[in-house]
């Protein structure tokens, strides 16, 4: 048995606030919730998400070990 007074009050209604909407209920220890990014709105789980590339990393992993898909930038560099 739990012994009294020494948990928080459950809320198994608490509403979670996007954006000042909301988005969703979900049980916690507080009533309301407020968050800037939920599976709604995460690059993620929406199918924007991007690679970003940070100083050419993905193609110098790929000239390493060699699966470069064209063959235009090393023969542009050897004709120079």
């Amino acid at each position: 048995m739990a012994k009294s007074d020494i948990h928080p009050q459950w809320y198994p209604e608490a509403k979670v606030y996007c954006n000042g909407q909301v988005v969703m209920t979900v049980g916690s220890t507080k009533p309301e919730l407020h968050v800037d990014v939920w599976s709604g709105n995460h690059p993620f789980y929406t199918g924007t998400q991007k690679l970003i590339d940070t100083e050419g990393r993905v193609e110098r992993f790929l000239r390493k070990y060699g699966m470069s898909t064209t063959k235009s930038t090393q023969s542009d560099s050897q004709e120079k």
